[in-house]
């Protein structure tokens, strides 16, 4: 009888149930220039967003790592920098790395830190402090960071909501955004 409750005690702590490892999906979310930056680029969305992350990890771990590409189409209003179009138009690609904390019980839901570094393209040329001439530019890179929360839904699925800040200390305009985006999680 004992060597059956050792067997069982065995199978039950070795076998971790895997996590789904990678997620692809859409993302959108609202997002606003911080500071001086946003008289320049203003408020607005992502209309349309895309991503992918790679995030390995056993239901017994508290601690991983994970890696997120991310691509996001902006619309901007109330900006000084749309001169031709009333909009500003951006387009940003981001690559984060970062580590997933589970401090609760639960094991389907994680807290992410990120960071990387940032690609952001614009219709019209934003001026920045850091900019040369007083039209300004309209490609920065830079870096970026974000803290979010991953939740695992039926296994097959996951929602994260990030608030991500974009181009720390360069001399791209500054952004802050809160996204929401659902994926399709699978090995």
């Amino acid at each position: 009888m004992r060597a059956l409750a050792i067997v069982a005690i065995v199978c039950a702590t070795a076998a971790a149930e895997p996590m789904p490892s990678g997620a692809i999906g859409v993302v959108t979310g609202g997002v606003a220039g911080t500071g001086a930056d946003n008289a320049t680029v203003g408020y607005g969305f992502y209309a349309f967003g895309a991503q992918a992350s790679w995030q390995p990890t056993t239901t017994e771990s508290h601690l991983g790592w994970t890696v997120r590409w991310a691509t996001l189409f902006g619309i901007l209003y109330g900006g000084n920098a749309a001169r031709i179009d009333p909009s500003l138009r951006t387009v940003q690609m981001d690559f984060t790395l970062g580590v997933r904390v589970r401090p609760w019980a639960t094991v389907t839901r994680y807290l992410t830190l990120r960071g990387g570094v940032e690609l952001l393209r614009s219709n019209d040329p934003i001026a920045t402090d850091e900019t040369s001439s007083s039209l300004g530019n309209r490609d920065f890179l830079g870096p970026i960071a974000t803290v979010g929360i991953d939740q695992y839904i039926a296994g097959a699925l996951m929602l994260d909501v990030d608030v991500r800040y974009g181009m720390i200390a360069i001399g791209g305009p500054a952004t802050i955004a809160l996204l929401v985006g659902i994926g399709f999680a699978g090995p």
